[in-house]
């Protein structure tokens, strides 16, 4: 199992985001049931960043709190290993994530929580890309939900 953490911001959270974020792709990869090994990258930047990228990839521009860039086709894994599969470490590239620590201060104070549990659920939110969700359509937005309520609890990280 790979976690990479690059921590791209001037602003510190006081807080262990190593071990939070850490914590929640795995509490992310066992609740899927992940069969393998997995690589995911984790970047903690700032608001003008990640508007930056906002800006680049969805036309957006804006900052946001996080974005997810999977590299996983679930329905396909199978078939294409050398696309999904690290060849020097055999792990399943999940993706990358990008969270904003401005916003998780912002939302933290904002939702009335911890800023420990917002860089979870922004974890665990962005976890759910890498393997193919969505919340475009209520549908997929009210599962999503569900799973990110389920993932945080499993730690602990709770409103």
């Amino acid at each position: 199992m790979t976690i990479s953490i690059e921590y791209e911001a001037e602003k510190v959270l006081d807080l262990p985001y190593r071990e939070i974020i850490e914590d929640t792709v795995l509490a992310a990869l066992d609740y899927e049931g992940c069969p393998y090994e997995a690589e995911v990258n984790v970047i903690l930047t700032d608001n003008d960043a990640i508007q930056e990228i906002n800006r680049e990839h969805r036309q957006i521009d804006a900052p946001t709190d996080v974005r997810s860039f999977p590299m996983v086709d679930f329905d396909h894994v199978e078939e294409a290993v050398e696309d999904y599969f690290n060849p020097e470490t055999g792990e399943l590239m999940l993706g990358d994530i990008v969270i904003s620590v401005d916003k998780v201060e912002e939302q933290a104070e904002k939702y009335g929580h911890s800023q420990t549990r917002e860089l979870a659920f922004l974890t665990a939110h962005s976890m759910l890309h890498l393997f193919g969700y969505d919340h475009m359509e209520d549908g997929e937005r009210l599962v999503m939900e569900e799973k990110q309520k389920e993932i945080l609890e499993t730690r602990g990280y709770t409103r």
